[in-house]
């Protein structure tokens, strides 16, 4: 493997581009495999855990890993496909072993673990050599604890389980993750390990992921935390996601999570649990952007600019008679984003609306809220009463969420691809 680094500290590699030969990215590193060993001798490193295509996470051989290099890995790339599932001994390195407290064999100090380092030897066998710690406090010192770079046996406290790991540095090698893929990366931890990760990030982040997980994911995380925390990071999803998410819990514990969070979130969640789940009324967010009747075109656009507002979302503004808030006044009409964009700033929204187009109704099925959308070609759509009144609005997303199997985001294809074939 000439050219790579002697020594790859592990926490750099969260994230980093993984290429064939060709220069073409296959994937994405999200941690490292490795096997522990008898006694005090360094774990050998077996591979690397590889996102690829859509979100699915594969193992990439140490093998079959021809570089590593400053802000990228090298592939043989000739890639198997079937979905990375970890073995009793196994160990993935940011998951596991990454903020776990150790002691010091020379001080009989403990510190926690914030990196590691791998090195290969001359056998070609990638080791787990160093280990890079933080230790704590001083008594009667606020400052933080000197840090060290430790050889392997310099250390223990790896071999037995720790209660209380901590999720600091791990949360720091994912800081730039996107929700999606730290969701992915809870997915494939161990139950006490996604709750020692859930406990440490904040409740819009926990919010974040937890809209990204598969339900049996959700509601394990959710039961693991305080009812107060549960009520303020629901008040953080999204109300169809959050009222999705409730629907999953037993009643009374439904119930008091809604008494906890502010009265007018639970509002918007209690009205959407009203709706069966396959209409368009279960799958609306009661969120979208509403805008009154004299609106300009800046208004709109400053508020699409909004980063919470998913893409979906963002593409579309409905405006509407007082009041504003779901179930509004009478609906007068959808305005295009992409159509905004070629007008003057100071015109009024109404006056390029889109009035031709009839509103979904809250029973419809899913079926017919995935044709209304590809029959007008729309990312997204209102859902309208009897009345006229915008009750909400059903993106693409929410349907693909629905249209596809249960475990759409664990299913996979096994197969083997060369990337380096014609």
């Amino acid at each position: 493997m000439s050219g790579s680094p002697s020594r790859v500290y592990v926490a750099r590699l969260a994230g980093l581009p993984v290429f064939d030969p060709n220069g073409d990215q296959v994937g994405k590193v999200r941690d490292v495999v490795a096997m522990m060993r008898q006694g005090n001798q360094p774990p050998r490193v077996l591979g690397l855990v590889v996102e690829v295509f859509t979100r699915r996470r594969i193992f990439l051989p140490m093998t079959r890993v021809t570089s590593v290099e400053v802000g990228h890995v090298i592939s043989t790339g000739l890639l198997n496909l079937r979905r990375f599932e970890q073995r009793p001994t196994e160990v993935l390195v940011l998951g596991e072993l990454l903020d776990r407290t150790v002691t010091i064999a020379d001080s009989g100090e403990t510190a926690v673990v914030y990196d590691m380092a791998m090195e290969q030897w001359r056998t070609r066998d990638w080791l787990l050599t160093k280990v890079a710690v933080r230790e704590g406090p001083k008594r009667f010192r606020r400052r933080r604890g000197q840090t060290h770079v430790l050889d392997w046996d310099d250390v223990s406290g790896f071999a037995q389980t720790e209660e209380g790991q901590g999720a600091t540095h791990i949360l720091a090698a994912f800081e730039s993750m996107r929700a999606a893929d730290l969701a992915g990366v809870l997915h494939d931890l161990s139950p006490k390990r996604r709750k020692e990760i859930a406990a440490a990030l904040d409740d819009e982040r926990l919010a974040d992921v937890l809209e990204e997980l598969p339900e049996d994911d959700q509601v394990e995380i959710l039961a693991g935390l305080d009812t107060e925390r549960a009520a303020d990071v629901l008040e953080e999803m999204s109300p169809d996601d959050a009222a999705d998410l409730i629907a999953e819990l037993p009643t009374d514990t439904a119930e008091r999570l809604l008494t906890l969070m502010e009265p007018d979130e639970a509002e918007d969640v209690r009205r959407l649990l009203t709706y069966e789940e396959h209409t368009a009324g279960g799958l609306m967010t009661s969120e979208p952007v509403i805008l009154p009747v004299d609106a300009t075109v800046a208004d709109a656009l400053a508020h699409v600019r909004n980063a919470e507002l998913s893409p979906a979302l963002a593409a579309m503004i409905y405006v509407c008679r007082p009041p504003l808030e779901t179930p509004t006044g009478r609906f007068i009409g959808i305005g295009h984003i992409q159509r905004l964009l070629r007008e003057p700033p100071s015109e009024l929204v109404s006056a390029v609306l889109d009035t031709d187009l009839d509103g979904l109704r809250p029973d419809d099925s899913l079926q017919a809220v995935a044709k209304y959308l590809a029959t007008y070609n729309l990312v997204a759509a209102p859902v309208l009463d009897d009345e006229g009144r915008l009750l909400g609005a059903v993106t693409v997303d929410d349907v693909l969420d629905h249209l596809l199997p249960d475990d759409w985001r664990e299913h996979d294809h096994s197969e083997e691809v060369d990337h380096n074939a014609p």
